[in-house]
């Protein structure tokens, strides 16, 4: 983003609140000025000082200020911004939005202002399936307000799954840049085309049972979301996985390896291809046209093929191959070693290996740990986010392709 755009982050009451912290980063890594202000439930998760310290800018926090009032008042900024975020947009802010209330600093800004906004709804899955929210987001989607989110997955309450996380701020973050018309600007991967494939892939036995592995497809998706918002053009190729498609990415959803491959070979030619998706290895030979029956003969037994490679297929190709082919080693084991001997193997660029194995917690969870292997040896990476992950690969793709003839 040019340096001359200025946001304005309202910060709601709700835990993903501690997320915005993070989003005030990669909206001043894009060029933004950012101001912020913050709702009394939002003191309640993170500090002002904390908000301020990372925006450089005194944190606004009350509708009655005589100071602020004095020196900016809430309808200078309302007007002084190019956009305003509502990040997290609890389930209140949401409603009082909707009709029009303007009670404290937060919704009176709302009310007074002419620009776009963009909020980023985050509460319980239940609160967002609520038809009082339901409602108030339609009226909130006629009256222009953009959306960002939410997605599926852990909620901070123990146990509880579904629609409501807080878009990461990544997402949030392209989402402005689109709304500021800056999709271009700034962007490492602008002009490339790239192939994230990702999830499991399922393997029919017959037509209710099926071959399948434990990939839930968070660390695909989130490359995905992180080469779009590098502005690249990006093409996902999904197994079965229970999550929302990335904004700005053309989704291509699969079963089988067999689709998956078809998938990719007509998606090419691309810069990039990053196989992150943990594709079965083998299939039954011969699926039931009809559901098998249990019988007094005891199991059933399966003759087994061999699914194909695909990571080998295009990393082997001699037209169309991408400049850069990465792929992902799941272990449970010598993680590193095994990484490099599916390196060399393969024939691929570089692999992201990491341990899998049940108490990792990685297949399914929020966090990763991977080991970046290469032709020069392996780099292991700390523990964090895969969104996190995402990002690091993404950059590093970005400075590989920048040393590469176009």
């Amino acid at each position: 983003m040019p340096q001359a755009r200025h946001i304005l982050l309202i910060i709601g009451g709700g835990i993903a609140a501690y997320k915005s912290l993070d989003l005030i980063r990669r909206l001043k890594e894009r060029g933004c000025a950012v101001r912020a202000v913050m709702t009394k439930a939002a003191q309640e998760f993170v500090t002002p000082l904390s908000v301020g310290a990372i925006t450089g800018e005194r944190v606004f926090t009350e509708l009655f200020d005589l100071a602020a009032e004095f020196d900016i008042g809430h309808i200078r900024l309302a007007r002084e911004t190019d956009l305003i975020i509502v990040a997290p947009a609890t389930a209140d802010l949401l409603a009082k939005m909707a009709n029009g209330h303007a009670d404290d600093l937060a919704t009176a800004v709302l009310l007074a202002t002419d620009k776009k906004v963009l909020v980023a709804p985050a509460m319980n899955p239940r609160m967002w399936a609520n038809p009082a929210t339901r409602r108030n987001m339609a009226t909130l989607l006629a009256d222009g307000i953009a959306v960002v989110g939410p997605n599926a997955g852990e909620m901070a309450e123990r146990g509880e799954l579904g629609v409501g996380r807080m878009a990461e701020p990544l997402e949030i973050a392209a989402a402005a840049e689109r709304l500021l018309g800056d999709a271009g600007a700034g962007k490492p991967l602008a002009g490339r085309r790239v192939i994230v494939t990702s999830g499991p892939t399922h393997e029919p036995i017959d037509p209710v049972r099926y071959i399948a592995n434990r990939s839930s497809g968070k660390q695909g998706h989130a490359i995905a979301r992180a080469a779009a918002a590098a502005g690249a053009e990006v093409i996902l190729i999904s197994g079965p996985v229970s999550l929302p498609d990335p904004a700005g990415v053309t989704v291509v959803k699969v079963e089988t390896a067999r689709d998956m491959l078809r998938a990719v070979e007509a998606a090419l030619p691309v810069d990039v291809a990053v196989f992150a998706a943990a594709v079965a290895d083998w299939r039954v030979a011969k699926s039931g046209a009809q559901k098998i029956k249990k019988g007094a003969g005891g199991a059933p037994t399966f003759a087994m093929v061999e699914n194909p490679d695909i990571l080998s297929t295009v990393a082997h190709m001699k037209s169309k191959r991408p400049k850069l082919v990465v792929g992902f080693a799941a272990e449970t084991e010598q993680i590193v070693r095994h990484a490099k001997a599916k390196l060399k193997r393969k024939g691929c660029d570089w692999i992201l290996a990491n341990d899998v194995s049940s108490a990792s917690g990685v297949m399914g969870g929020d966090r990763n740990q991977v080991h970046l292997v290469t032709a020069s040896g392996a780099e292991s990476w700390p523990a964090q986010s895969k969104d996190e992950v995402a990002a690091g690969l993404v950059g590093r793709i970005a400075s590989a392709l920048a040393e590469m003839p176009r």
